[in-house]
């Protein structure tokens, strides 16, 4: 439905009280009040009308966020939820009551006990004395009458909060001191005189506490603001990037628009120093664009034709002109600030703690003060004295504290992760990934690069690299085979053009020829290449070499002589190896969850250090691997893929790549938008910060109440001033506040003092899971030659008992088969020995 701004709360307490009359209206399926931001993110069916009427009832203000006419409605809806509205409001009341509150002080602690001058009209005048503290208290009061008409609102629906608490004790010293006024009074008229009302004068009258607690409170609530405000620092210089202006060409003229006006399919152009004004597709021209808005990184990144850009980056050094891809709502800045705006109005699962505490928290603290005066009325003390210690008990218990404790550490937090590049959508992904226990990472895209790219290049004897890869480029120019296309940009790398070939044929599975520079060129697999020709022996031993390491190994031969081989392979990324040794210093078991056959899968396991490899896993399978690994541990899975997003969807925790497909960035939890696998270590880094600074924040919080709730109550020796409890109020929400703000001081990046979780057990010598146990596998086999051939394999693949079904292609040199449990390598390739076929390996 939409986000609202809600007005009037003052602590957990009320929180708690919208959430709970807004979640009752019809139509309604979430509701999350967000204390730190004045926020509510309300999801359901349910009209604006109502949901603001319900917010009205309970006694709070709502409005809908956001301009529905902006283009770019997200940055206008982030900047209205961010805009401080509260502190200069707070700094004018507490200027006026300030100067109030001077002249109160000056009479009852200046003049009475230090003797400071007065008029002589008020020379042991008691009562006009009093008079004028009255008058001075009720104007401090009217200036923070917000604190009482919230408070007693809510006192009176049956939910009252810290408000109540201020009001209560307030009203409370005031209405005794006007009670002492008339009893002065009294005393006057029966003919007392003012030198005998001097005693009650100096010891019953508490009309500085009742204008002290309201104005020392303000100075609280400024001080909170205005460290709230600081909270949301990070995400305010997102929307502070947001570009302003763009320069289109249009009808062939270049005009200067406003950015929120390109239109998608706009033409766009960029000078030296200026900011991108939304994503892109550079057409002509070339730059250094810095992209650490968005990245983290300072690196300025190299643009040509073809390359993309992304709004707020700043154009470094030449001419760019772009075709607009992504406006408005859709670029990348406006779906990071979503994202971190989302997440601070969402609550982590530690929150609903405080919120079941505070829930009963005031009404306690209400019966704990009337407690307390019972209680030393009962013990003989005067009425007065007993109201002093109610009075305190009501002013220092502030749950208000307990209210800010997880949503300003989740705030900071959420900031410093988009600073770095880790983007979190929720409060609950952010403590969730402090807490994992094991690490699944995707094999393809995560792991490695993605994309297949040349390892090796083997000329044979008498050959060098560039005539080998010259004949290979220009036979293989024709395929569209994944593998042929990597040795083509190899190639190309090295400045080397393809020749015309004539004669081009492809045998699908096995290999292609061509007649290239009047020789006859065959390239291909290992058995397709051994059969032209007979002098391949040690190039073939090296091959299966290659083969061990992970690499795919492509012969090439010409007019029946080797010219030697070229190794294929999906590279490991650089950092890939780094970034699982520092999760596994934090004590987190890795995983590598692959597709590929288990050749491969061991080799990239061996490289990156990983504490087991689960190969041969179908689309289908990724999932149920996370649900088996969940029984036993909290699991984040990482991964970039479309097949990635139910297991991204499954685990505790999906962190996808941000280079990823737009569905895996849409099922997972967190993005790294550098696509950088260390950035998974730092985001747990993160997690772990964060969940330490909310528990430091409760803890002071309860501290506080342990403490100062009985020195309120008089039951330690030292007896404490309403005034002074006030005070002490004020000090513990900033004090929580600030010490969210030392989350800023986390260095998410240094692993140095990495060290596992106490609940964590390492994992040692685990048996590695060959290859799934359900769904569908193809098989390379060669040797078939003919129908009789596929029927022969098919019935000796059937069987097994965990290959429910089998068929065979002799043409293609595959076997499709339909697993029911445990693939037996191993057993297979021994009984398609038996029958003379030769089983090589799980196919890609």
């Amino acid at each position: 439905m939409g986000q609202y701004m809600i007005t009037g709360m003052s602590c957990a307490a009320c929180q708690a009280r919208v959430e709970k009359a807004v979640s009752a209206v019809p139509g309604v399926t979430s509701c999350t009040v967000s204390l730190l931001t004045n926020s509510m993110n309300v999801e359901g069916t349910a009209g604006h009308k109502d949901v603001i009427s319900a917010v009205e009832k309970a006694g709070y203000g709502a409005s809908v966020c956001g301009n529905s006419d902006s283009r770019n409605n997200q940055s206008a809806k982030t900047m209205e939820l961010l805009r401080d509205t509260e502190t200069p409001k707070l700094k004018r009341r507490l200027i006026s009551s300030v100067i109030f509150l001077i002249l109160l002080m000056y009479i009852t602690m200046g003049h009475n006990m230090w003797l400071w001058p007065l008029p002589s009209y008020f020379e042991h005048n008691h009562l006009a004395l009093t008079l004028t503290q009255l008058l001075l208290a009720v104007a401090v009061m009217i200036i923070n009458q917000k604190f009482f008409i919230n408070g007693y609102r809510a006192l009176f629906s049956g939910s009252p909060n810290m408000d109540s608490l201020v009001a209560l004790g307030s009203s409370v010293s005031f209405g005794w001191s006007v009670f002492v006024f008339f009893k002065m009074c009294g005393m006057i008229t029966e003919g007392m005189s003012n030198m005998e009302l001097m005693d009650i004068y100096n010891n019953e009258l508490y009309f500085e506490s009742a204008a002290m607690i309201p104005a020392l409170i303000t100075v609280g609530k400024l001080l909170e603001s205005i460290s709230k405000g600081r909270t949301t620092n990070a995400l305010k210089s997102l929307v502070a990037l947001a570009p302003k202006k763009a320069f289109v060409i249009r009808n062939g003229i270049e005009i200067e628009i406003d950015a929120d006006e390109v239109e998608k399919g706009d033409i766009f152009v960029v000078r030296p120093g200026e900011s991108i004004p939304v994503d892109g597709e550079v057409l002509e021209g070339e730059s250094a664009v810095n992209e650490a808005a968005l990245t983290g990184e300072s690196i300025p990144v190299d643009k040509f034709p073809g390359s993309k850009v992304s709004a707020a980056t700043i154009n470094e050094s030449g001419f760019l002109k772009c075709r607009a891809s992504r406006v408005g709502d859709d670029t990348t800045l406006s779906q990071i600030i979503r994202l971190v705006s989302d997440a601070a109005a969402t609550k982590a699962p530690i929150a609903r703690i405080a919120d079941r505490i505070s829930a009963v928290f005031v009404p306690a603290v209400i019966s704990l003060a009337v407690i307390v005066i019972a209680g030393w009325l009962l013990a003989g003390e005067d009425l007065s004295f007993a109201l002093s210690r109610g009075i305190c008990v009501l002013v220092i218990a502030c749950p208000c504290a307990l209210g800010l404790a997880t949503p300003v550490a989740v705030m900071v937090g959420n900031g410093l992760g988009a600073k770095n590049g880790i983007l979190i959508k929720t409060g609950e992904a952010l403590e969730t990934i402090g807490r994992i226990d094991s690490v699944v990472l995707d094999k393809t895209g995560t792991i490695t690069q993605g994309t297949p790219h040349v390892t090796d290049v083997v000329p044979a004897e008498g050959v060098t690299e560039a005539e080998l890869l010259l004949y290979a480029c220009s036979l293989e120019m024709k395929s569209e085979h994944p593998l042929a296309k990597a040795i083509v940009e190899e190639a190309a790398g090295r400045g080397l053009k393809a020749e015309k070939t004539q004669s081009f044929k492809i045998f699908p599975g096995n290999g292609l020829t061509a007649i290239i520079g009047g020789k006859t060129i065959h390239g291909g697999n290992r058995n397709y290449v051994e059969s032209i020709i007979t002098n391949g022996g040690s190039m073939f031993h090296q091959g299966e070499g290659f083969a061990t390491e992970g690499k795919t190994p492509v012969y090439f031969s010409a007019d029946n002589c080797i010219l030697g081989l070229i190794c294929v392979a999906d590279v490991v990324k650089e950092n890939s190896a780094e970034a699982i040794r520092q999760l596994k210093k934090l004590g987190l078991r890795t995983v590598m969850l692959t597709g590929d056959n288990e050749r491969t899968a061991k080799a990239i396991g061996r490289i990156t250090g990983v504490d087991e490899v689960v190969a041969g896993i179908m689309p289908d399978g990724k999932e149920t691997v996370i649900r088996s690994i969940q029984k036993a541990s909290k699991t984040a899975m990482v991964g970039d893929g479309i097949n990635d997003a139910p297991a991204l969807t499954r685990a505790d925790v999906g962190i996808a790549i941000g280079a990823g497909t737009d569905v895996a960035i849409e099922s997972a939890d967190i993005v790294l938008v550098n696509s950088d696998l260390s950035d998974v270590a730092a985001g747990i880094r993160l997690g772990r910060g964060t969940i330490r600074n909310i528990h430091e924040n409760f803890f002071w919080a309860f501290f506080y109440n342990l403490i100062c709730i009985p020195l309120a109550a008089g039951l330690l020796p030292w007896k404490m001033n309403p005034m002074i409890a006030a005070a002490a109020m004020s000090l513990s929400s900033v004090t929580v506040c600030l010490n969210a703000l030392r989350l800023n001081l986390l260095n998410i990046r240094d692993g140095r003092r990495d060290r596992p979780l106490r609940h964590h057990v390492r994992r040692t010598g685990q048996t590695e899971i060959k290859t799934m146990t359900r769904g569908t596998v193809i098989l390379r086999i060669e040797g078939m030659m003919c129908p009789h051939c596929e029927m022969t394999v098919q019935k000796a693949l059937e069987q097994f008992d965990f290959i429910e079904a089998a068929s065979a292609n002799h043409e293609k040199g595959v076997a499709e088969i339909t697993l029911t449990g445990d693939f037996d390598e191993d057993a297979v390739r021994n009984v398609l020995q038996e029958k003379g076929y030769i089983y090589r390996e799980i196919a890609i």
